[in-house]
């Protein structure tokens, strides 16, 4: 068998995603349920809607979407409390649905893609995972970590 050197070698065939019309409510349950199921934190997922990538939603959308415009002003205003924004933020996110926070600016790889290519994707875009499309279906995807130490271990490999 031949060193992983291509997209397809390193990517994850079974991975979680959202659907566009799902609440974010529903999202962020997701996020924890495949947080229990991989034994490690989410930080985002896919949005595939008829296995094609739409979209991409992280915990950093979300929380982008609930900052308060003029959140700086709490701290130097004493007799304002941040309770009936923070009830507020709350209420409001409740109706707000996957599509109308995820990314659509999207950067994919090809399941040949080579995996030196891969890097310079992901460090050049800042992604942290990266879906492999396979023409217009999602086959997999990378995460920086499985990235790493694949990489690595090669280069570990070579020392011994």
């Amino acid at each position: 068998m031949r060193d992983p050197m291509f997209a397809k070698d390193v990517m994850n065939k079974e991975f979680h995603y959202l659907h566009p019309q799902q609440s974010i409510v529903e999202a962020i349950n997701l996020f924890k349920t495949a947080a229990k199921i991989e034994g490690k934190k989410i930080f985002g997922m896919m949005v595939i809607d008829d296995d094609r990538l739409v979209g991409m939603l992280s915990m950093y959308d979300i929380l982008i979407y609930i900052q308060p415009k003029h959140i700086g002003i709490l701290g130097e205003i004493e007799d304002i409390s941040p309770d009936p924004l923070y009830k507020n933020l709350v209420n409001r996110v409740k109706k707000v649905r996957v599509e109308d926070l995820m990314s659509t600016i999207l950067v994919s790889a090809e399941p040949d893609t080579h995996l030196l290519v891969v890097m310079d994707i992901m460090i050049k875009k800042h992604v942290r995972r990266l879906p492999v499309v396979d023409k217009t279906r999602v086959v997999g995807v990378i995460y920086r970590s499985d990235l790493f130490y694949s990489l690595m271990g090669d280069i570990l490999k070579d020392e011994q």
